[in-house]
C-alpha cells in the first residue's frame, strides 16, 4: 500500500485549477487556430482571432482566460493500493479555496440553490471518483463555467426514437443555445445508462477525452461526424454571429442501458476548454 499525503493533494488541486483558468492546453489552442483558418465567415474569422489573442494574453500576463472561472469539477482515478491519512474530500476543497482565494479568481459558488448565499471560496467541488488498479492517483481539474453548462440538456427518450431522434435532440439543444454558450463549442453527448449516467457520460466526453480523438465504436464515430457537420451547418458561428464553426468537436460516449430506455444528455463547453491533469 502507498500512503499519499493529503497536503500534496491540496496543493496539486490548487495548482491545477489556477493553471486551468489561465493557460489553455496546446491541443485546444491548435483546434482554435485550425478553426480560424477554416471559418468561411470574415466576422467569424475575426472573432476566433480575438479569442486566440485573449488566450495568448492570458498566458503571457498570468490572468484568467474568462471572468467566469467556473465551478470546480474534479475527476479522480484512485489506485486501489492508495491510502490517505484523513479526509480526501476536505483536502480537495482546501485546494480549491487556496486557488480561488490566493489566486484572486472569481468565486461563483452559492451554498444553497434556493437562498443563493456565496460560499466565499468557490467550494465545495463537484467530485467524481473511480477506483482503478495501482498505487497512483490521477487528478483532472476542470473549472466549468455557468454559461455553457446552463445550455446543456437531458432527455429520457425511448428506443423507437432511434439515432434520428438523438440527432434531432442534439441539434435542437445546440440551436436553442445559439450564441449563449460562447461558440465555437465542444459538444459532449452521453447515450445510455440511466438518468444520471447519461449526464456523466456527456460530461466525461468533453473533459476526459482529447479534443482530437475519435470514438472507439464505429456507430459512435459515425454519429460524431454526422453531428459535427450538421451543427456547423446551422450557421450559428463563433459567438453566435454567423459562420461555419459553431462546434470544434462532438464527442459521443455510450453505455449499456435498459431495453425500454434511451437516455440522452448533451453537455456543452464554451471555447475556454479548461482542464488540467496530473498523476501523483
Amino acid at each position: 500500500m502507498r500512503k499519499i499525503d493529503l497536503k500534496l493533494i491540496e496543493d496539486t488541486v490548487a495548482e491545477l485549477l489556477y493553471d486551468a483558468c489561465v493557460n489553455l492546453n496546446e491541443k485546444e489552442l491548435k483546434a482554435l487556430e485550425k478553426a480560424k483558418l477554416e471559418e468561411k465567415s470574415e466576422i467569424g474569422k475575426d472573432i476566433i482571432g480575438q479569442i486566440l489573442e485573449n488566450d495568448y494574453l492570458a498566458c503571457k500576463l498570468n490572468l484568467p482566460l474568462c471572468q467566469d472561472t467556473g465551478q470546480a469539477v474534479i475527476f479522480l482515478e484512485v489506485g486501489s493500493e492508495v491510502i490517505f491519512d484523513g479526509n480526501l474530500e476536505d483536502a480537495i476543497n482546501k485546494g480549491i479555496a487556496k486557488a480561488y482565494t490566493l489566486g484572486y479568481l472569481r468565486k461563483s459558488v452559492v451554498s444553497n440553490p434556493l437562498t443563493r448565499v456565496n460560499t466565499g471560496d468557490n467550494t465545495p467541488a463537484i467530485i467524481h471518483t473511480k477506483i482503478v488498479p495501482g498505487d497512483k492517483i490521477k487528478i483532472t481539474a476542470a473549472p466549468k463555467g455557468g454559461g455553457a453548462e446552463n445550455c446543456s440538456a437531458l432527455k429520457m427518450m425511448i428506443p423507437a426514437d432511434g439515432i434520428e431522434g438523438i440527432k434531432k435532440f442534439v441539434l435542437e439543444t445546440v440551436e436553442k443555445a445559439g450564441g449563449k454558450p460562447c461558440p465555437p463549442i465542444l459538444v459532449g453527448v452521453g447515450i445510455g445508462g440511466n438518468l444520471e449516467k447519461a449526464a456523466m457520460l456527456a460530461k466525461e466526453a468533453i473533459i476526459l477525452r482529447e479534443i482530437d480523438d475519435v470514438a472507439e465504436g464505429e456507430a459512435e464515430r459515425k454519429l460524431e461526424q454526422e453531428l459535427l457537420e450538421a451543427i456547423n451547418n446551422l450557421g450559428i458561428g463563433p459567438m453566435g454571429l454567423g459562420g461555419t464553426k459553431t462546434a470544434l468537436a462532438v464527442k459521443v460516449n455510450t453505455y449499456p442501458c435498459h431495453i425500454a430506455s434511451l437516455p440522452v444528455a448533451v453537455n456543452l463547453q464554451c471555447h475556454a476548454m479548461r482542464h488540467k491533469v496530473k498523476v501523483i
